[in-house]
This record gives structure tokens, C-alpha cells and sequence, in this order.
């Protein structure tokens, strides 16, 4: 079954509802809650004739049912109601507001999801359509969801760097979406990478995947979406858990960690001033476990991330470049990251790949070892698929074939059987080589900030790139630039309010 003509229809209705000032992330949270629940329909009937823990006043058949004031009373009650179930059911509607004031729009949304049998729907079908609408809603940058989407294309490449097995447990501290774990799921159950047996089913679905997210209407996105994909059941608990995943180390230990943390630097909670106003302050997470005390959320999620694994685990995280340089803090975990972890494989991104704009950002893959005395890692792999690299989101976006050289260059199926694509005293323009772990350790703050390509298009006016690609350049240099001014200004009047 073709998923674009359901996905196109589904997305002409917020067309509609935009008229009314519901926003493509309402929509698709009413989509979410809808879909759920006729799928819950569809699962309590023959052959199926499962008890899935909803009341009879609150099933499917009494929406549908209904119309005009009636419908809407009866669907705020609906939602307040499996708000309070627990397990999986719950975490879905927790909080859930009815977001559509037009009963007779809601009507017609009710109406148009009935005309689809979910169930029968393929695993691969309806996932595509959800995650389709998932994208489309990343796209809308006044939604601010794009900053809890990562690129498929390059979740796909680092499943297939990383190669996830069968019965083994894989996390992810700040999941967004869900989609490291879609990705990790449609790679083991890939009968050309496994075969899998019943019992390697049953774990897959209902104990491999472990997550944090701590915004509600993501966290529920996200369960919606691993449960589309076959991921849990309606009467199951959620593997999702709302927690901040930074707070503290909950004794969890994982074979794998897949993860794209937030891009904010600070990490910071609110809190209410004497005026009763309300302020952010920075907020430094004090854990034995972590081997620097900072208010830098990205260098406290490569800790944690450390943390989370087994002594055999394997780690692919994203993180921003100034993970890589940052002096203080940074420099320690550098230097605890490359000596307790092999540290082996950096890639370097462009920008233009990610829906927050003007991000520069890498993925770091380390294996977690056992103490030792002696550093772990020997030497790390660069790929530099940044410089003389553009992409934008709409007209060249990162597709997973100009992944595929760095794929086959990480070598995912021995990867210390490698050969650089760059030589010494060679025309520099392979973009894959290594540096000892002696070269790195000796570089000031042990910087990992390193490229060797030359950029063309500061010495080449022909390699310029195309107009629209050098404003939509500038633009997102200028709005990372006013972030910073705003983080600077933001902290200068909590200084003056103190």
C-alpha cells in the first residue's frame, strides 16, 4: 500500500484547521489520540478480541457516534479519562487537551480515520505515514518541533556504523520522536542482517528499547510512533520514561546508545524571583558518576551517555563542535573520554542537514571498556563530510547515499581493518584518516577541532555556491549568531536582577 496519497489526505485536513488556529503540532497530537484509539477499537474485536483497558463509554464506537456540543463534551471526557490509565494507554493521553473547537471538524477527522482498518494496516505502511507527518511537521519552523527531529538519513547511517544485534538493549537519553529506535528496530528485523526467532521477537518488541524524553507532547509522538511501528502494546507499560535522564544515574545499564541530545548549550531550570516573575538560572548537575561538574548539557549528556553503558557497550551520539574544543570541563571528559572509552570514529556534518538552524555538529562513536591504566583509545577515525559540503533541507537535503562513502569507510563489519582515503604529501582531498591518540592528547585542551581539507570557496570564486544556498548560508549564521546575543543578554539580566 501506497502511504503517500493517505499521508497527503491526512495533511490536506490541517490545511483546514489552520483557518482555526490549530497548528500542525495540535494536529498532529488530535491525529495521535484518534488513531489510538480506533486502533484500540479494532484490537478488542474479532479475531483479535484483546482487553485493552478502556471503559465502554470511552471506546471508539461512542465518538463516532456522536456529534455537534455532544461530541465535543464527550471527546474532552474521553481524553480525561485514559489521561489517568496506567501504562502505556496512559502515557499517551496524559495531559490531553482537545485542540479542535469546530465539533463539526472533529467530526469529519473522526470520519476519515475510520475509513482505514489501522490493524491490518502493514507495521511498515502505517509507521511511514506517521513518520511522514512527523517530518512535515519538523518542516514548520514556527513549531519549534524540528529541534526534537533528526534527520533519517543520518540515524540510518549510524544504525548501519554501529550494526545493532538481536537481544541486546538499546537507550537513548533524549529520544524526541523515536527515530534511533525505528531505525535500530528496521535493521534487526531485516531478514537480510537476522533471523530472528520468537524469543528474539518478543524481546524486541517489549524490552530492547529504553527512553527519556522530558516534553510531554514529544514523549507522547514518540510512544505513538514506536507503537505504530509494532514497538509495545495498548495494555503494556511505556518504554518511555519522562524523567530528565541527567538528574541522576538510575543503575540502568544499556548495550547500546543511540542519541542526538538537544542543541542548547546550558542546561537550566526556571525558578520564580522575588517579584514573582520567572527566571532561568543555570543549572550544574553535581553526580559522582561524571567526571566534570558543568552546566554545558551536551558535555553532561557524553557523561551520561558513558555512564548508561555496559563496560561492552557501544555509543553514537551527535554532538555540537564545541564539545569537541571547549576548554575547562571539556578538556577532562576529552581526556577521561579518550583514555576509559575507545574513542575511534568522528564524523564531521555540514550544516543545513538539521531543522534548528545554523548547528554544526558531529558524531562521536566510542566503545565503553573496563578500567584500565593504560588509554583505551589507539587512534581516531576523522571522516570530514563538511567542508566543500552543502546541503539545504528543501532543495538538496542529506539523502542516506552521501552517507554511504563514510559508511564504507567506518567499515561497520570489522571497522580496525580501515585504510585512510588521505596521504601524506598527497593531494589533500581524501576526507577519511586517523590520528594517534598521542597526536590528539598533545594538542592544546586536546582539541578534537580538526579539519585538513582546504575549503574552495575561499580561494575559488567559481566554486561559490548557488545564490539561495549562500543567503539561506548567511541567514542561518546571523540567527545562530542573534541566539548566542540573546543567551549573553538573558544571563546579563539575571545578573542585574540578583
Amino acid at each position: 500500500m501506497s502511504t503517500a496519497p493517505i499521508v497527503s489526505k491526512v495533511w490536506s485536513f490541517c490545511h483546514m484547521l489552520r483557518d482555526d488556529g490549530v497548528g500542525y503540532g495540535d494536529y498532529l497530537e488530535q491525529l495521535t489520540y484518534l488513531i489510538f484509539l480506533k486502533m484500540a477499537d479494532e484490537y478488542s474485536r474479532p479475531p483479535y478480541s484483546r482487553d485493552v483497558g478502556i471503559s465502554p463509554e470511552h471506546k471508539w464506537p461512542q465518538l463516532k457516534s456522536r456529534k455537534g456540543a455532544e461530541l465535543e463534551d464527550h471527546y474532552v471526557a474521553t481524553l480525561r479519562a485514559l489521561g489517568a490509565r496506567p501504562g502505556l494507554l496512559g502515557q499517551i493521553f496524559i495531559g490531553a487537551q482537545n485542540k479542535i473547537q469546530d465539533p463539526a471538524k472533529l467530526y469529519r477527522l473522526i470520519a476519515m480515520i475510520d475509513d482505514a482498518d489501522w490493524v491490518a494496516m502493514g507495521a511498515d505502511t502505517k509507521g511511514d505515514i506517521y513518520e511522514s507527518l512527523l517530518e512535515r511537521n519538523a518542516e514548520d519552523t514556527k513549531s519549534g518541533a524540528g529541534q526534537y527531529f533528526t534527520p533519517r538519513a543520518l540515524i540510518r547511517a549510524m544504525v548501519e556504523c554501529v550494526r545493532p544485534e538481536p537481544g541486546k538493549r538499546i537507550a537513548d537519553p533524549a529520544c524526541g520522536t523515536g527515530g534511533f529506535f525505528l531505525a535500530a528496530y528496521d535493521f534487526i528485523t531485516n531478514p537480510r542482517n537476522f533471523k530472528l526467532d520468537k524469543e528474539q521477537k518478543a524481546f524486541l518488541k517489549h524490552e530492547a528499547f529504553h527512553g527519556n524524553e522530558i516534553v510531554a507532547n514529544t514523549r507522547r509522538l514518540c510512544l505513538m510512533n514506536m507503537f505504530l511501528h509494532n514497538i509495545g502494546e495498548i495494555e503494556g507499560g511505556a518504554p518511555i520514561s519522562a524523567n530528565d535522564s541527567l538528574i541522576a544515574d538510575d543503575g540502568e545499564r544499556f548495550d547500546y546508545v543511540l542519541a542526538n541530545p538537544p542543541f542548547g548549550k546550558k542546561s537550566s531550570m526556571s525558578f520564580t524571583n522575588e517579584e514573582g516573575g520567572q527566571q532561568k538560572d543555570e543549572l550544574t548537575y553535581n553526580r559522582q558518576d561524571f567526571w566534570a561538574a558543568t552546566s554545558n548539557k551536551q558535555l553532561n549528556f557524553v557523561q551520561h551517555i558513558r555512564t548508561m553503558l555496559k563496560t561492552t557497550g557501544v555509543a553514537a551520539v551527535v554532538v555540537p563542535d564545541n564539545v569537541l574544543f571547549e576548554g575547562g570541563a571539556g578538556e577532562m571528559i576529552r581526556r577521561k573520554l579518550l583514555d576509559s572509552t575507545d574513542l575511534h570514529t568522528i564524523l564531521r556534518l555540514p550544516t543545513g542537514v538539521f531543522y534548528a538552524q545554523g548547528v554544526k555538529a558531529n558524531v562521536i562513536f566510542f566503545d565503553n571498556r573496563e578500567a584500565s591504566p593504560n588509554p583505551w583509545t589507539e587512534q581516531v577515525w576523522y571522516y570530514d563530510y563538511r567542508t566543500n559540503i552543502r546541503h539545504t533541507l528543501k532543495k538538496k537535503p542529506m539523502r542516506l547515499e552521501h552517507l554511504s562513502d563514510f559508511i564504507a569507510c567506518y567499515n561497520p563489519r570489522n571497522r580496525h581493518e580501515r585504510k585512510a582515503t588521505w596521504n601524506e604529501g598527497a593531494a589533500p582531498e581524501g576526507r577519511w584518516r586517523s590520528y594517534s591518540y598521542e597526536e590528539l592528547a598533545a594538542r592544546d585542551k586536546a582539541s578534537l577541532d580538526i579539519f585538513w581539507l582546504k575549503d574552495k570557496s575561499l580561494a575559488d570564486l567559481d566554486n561559490l555556491p548557488e545564490p539561495d544556498d549562500l543567503a539561506a548560508e548567511i541567514i542561518e549564521n546571523l540567527e545562530a549568531g542573534l541566539g548566542s546575543f540573546r543567551k549573553v543578554l538573558a544571563g546579563l539580566e539575571r545578573s542585574a536582577s540578583r
